[in-house]
């Protein structure tokens, strides 16, 4: 059996589970919104299926199918200590920047009309083309 990791470190199945996350769907749907074939569709379905990721009910002469997020949860989990480590450096940078604007305030902007232009009589650098 495969990990979870290895699971969705395949680039279909994830784009199955992104759409899966906001409606369930028919393998038709989503053979169209992947531009993928049936059977692959259908191949990933079933991996997804085994795994626990999906769920799928019977709906007329259709099979619709639906995310699971538990196996989610150990994706999660292992994620966090990354989030923290991020979170800290990313709120350090932001204290830094808020630090850096205190101190050297950003320079203010001239407009454009107010830029001078070089006239006519202006004398040009040596060797430029007129």
């Amino acid at each position: 059996m495969e990990s979870v990791f290895e699971i969705i470190a395949e680039p279909n199945r994830r784009a199955i589970l992104s759409l899966l996350v906001t409606s369930q769907q028919s393998v038709g749907q989503l053979e169209r919104r992947l531009r993928m074939s049936q059977p692959t569709v259908s191949k990933h379905l079933r991996v997804l299926r085994e795994a626990g990721f999906v769920e799928s009910t019977v709906d007329a002469q259709r099979r619709l199918y639906r995310l699971k997020p538990e196996p989610l949860q150990e994706i999660d989990a292992w994620l966090a200590p990354f989030r923290h480590f991020w979170s800290a450096h990313v709120d350090a940078l932001e204290r830094h920047l808020d630090r850096m604007a205190h101190i050297n305030p950003p320079a203010k902007k001239i407009p454009a009309a107010a830029k001078t232009r070089r006239g006519p009589n202006r004398a040009r650098p040596k060797g430029a083309a007129r």
